[in-house]
């Protein structure tokens, strides 16, 4: 009976942790925990744990608890983003090449846009020297804006939800791109090469249906091993496994994995990286200052709060002007911005770009962490507002819709 009501207890709260809202609160907590904890008197403390070391050091996986946060559990939320990504290739809204041109244009002119606009602004401060974080601005985190808009948005059309979804999935391959291509620098061939092998066994088993974690796992481990002594970020392993497993319209061995570790992503790899990376000492008012007026700060906010909505309406309206792609016919051009606006709340992975931009721990990077958080919880309010009205718009329009169908009847 234990058993049994474990079980069940595990599964209720594994459905729990797959609401958008859950997860993005989790996301929160975790970094205000960071950020608190950071700020205390009790900070060794945090940096303590953050710099506790434990792994293997004969197989070079001897690392600090905020290493193996961003390189190992940000992995999991990476497998899961790249099982999203495969769902939405080959079953979703992206295998329509039609549908999909118009939020893929999004996420492309959400990526261009806020790097010009942080180059624009470092450069004009004349910080040119910190060119090396433009990509900061340019990811739109998951978690946290659909859970937003799932906390705001509860009349609001379902198409906003989906061209949102495309968006995000979009951005994150690009995001996945940029970190492989700009932010490996020194490349190890031999384990890159080697990282073929067991991904490839991975790949034949699950395309034959095999689920048994004990086979799976030693493999996933070893493909993530070797990538990351490849010297590529260790999270692209996650991209490429999640892109091994097959996907189809119905019910795959991809949704299934989706099912199971979409939990354990939102409910434990995010919120602890955001709780081990978000924690940054702010050093009163005056640190604070300080840091939001560093050419680096003002740039990613600027890249954020500015670049992000400017890059997707641009990019969205010149689509569906130029080419046959067209907008949803349910969704209005303010609905647009306020996506667009959403779309700056750059959380999770632009605190991973920032890290590997600066070094984890440097001043810059902890000009980052602030710069992210104030962006990002600025793009989220601005959000919050625009959508808030739209919902309250498009309650009045089911409300008298439903008058209509009472009096017609």
């Amino acid at each position: 009976m234990f058993g049994l009501g474990s079980r069940a207890e595990s599964r209720r709260i594994a459905d729990i942790l797959r609401a958008e809202t859950v997860g993005g609160a989790l996301l929160l907590a975790g970094a205000l925990l960071g950020m608190l904890w950071a700020n205390s008197p009790w900070a060794h403390g945090y940096e303590a744990l953050r710099s506790f070391e434990l792994g293997p050091a004969a197989l070079h996986l001897r690392l600090d608890l905020a290493t193996w946060a961003a390189d190992g559990l940000l992995a999991v939320f990476f497998f899961v983003a790249g099982l999203e990504l495969k769902r939405e290739f080959t079953a979703g809204d992206l295998r329509d090449p039609r549908r999909a041109a118009v939020p893929v244009a999004a996420a492309l002119g959400g990526v261009l846009v806020p790097a010009v606009a942080y180059l624009v602004t470092i450069s004009l401060a004349g910080a040119a020297d910190a060119g090396r974080g433009w990509a900061i601005p340019t990811a739109t985190d998951i978690a946290f804006a659909l859970a937003v808009l799932a906390v705001i948005g509860r009349h609001l059309p379902a198409a906003l939800r989906t061209f949102l979804l495309t968006l995000a999935v979009v951005d994150d391959l690009l995001a996945i791109l940029i970190i492989a291509v700009f932010y490996t620098e020194h490349l190890a061939p031999l384990p890159l090469l080697g990282t073929a092998v067991p991904l490839a066994v991975f790949s034949v088993l699950v395309r034959r249906g095999v689920r048994a974690w004990w086979l799976l796992l030693p493999l996933a481990a070893l493909t993530w091993a070797l990538v990351h002594a490849s010297g590529v970020h260790a999270t692209v392993a996650g991209v490429l496994l999640g892109f091994a497993v097959p996907a189809r319209a119905d019910a795959s061995v991809a949704e299934h994995f989706e099912h199971r570790f979409r939990p354990l992503s939102a409910g434990v790899a995010v919120p602890v990286f955001a709780f081990l990376s978000a924690g940054v000492t702010i050093g009163g008012v005056d640190g604070l200052s300080r840091a939001l007026t560093d050419p680096v700060a003002v740039g990613v906010v600027a890249g954020l709060v500015l670049g992000k909505p400017l890059g997707v309406m641009a990019a969205t309206w010149l689509v569906s002007r130029l080419t046959h792609a067209e907008l949803d016919e349910n969704l209005a051009w303010v609905d647009v911005a306020g996506l667009a606006l959403l779309a700056g709340i750059g959380f999770t992975v632009s605190l991973l770009i920032g890290e590997l931009a600066f070094g984890a721990g440097s001043e810059r990077d902890a000009y980052v962490k602030i710069a992210v958080l104030a962006g990002s919880l600025t793009a989220a309010l601005l959000a919050a507002v625009v959508l808030r009205l739209r919902n309250n718009a498009y309650r009045r329009i089911e409300q008298a819709q439903a008058a209509q169908a009472a009096t017609d009847s």
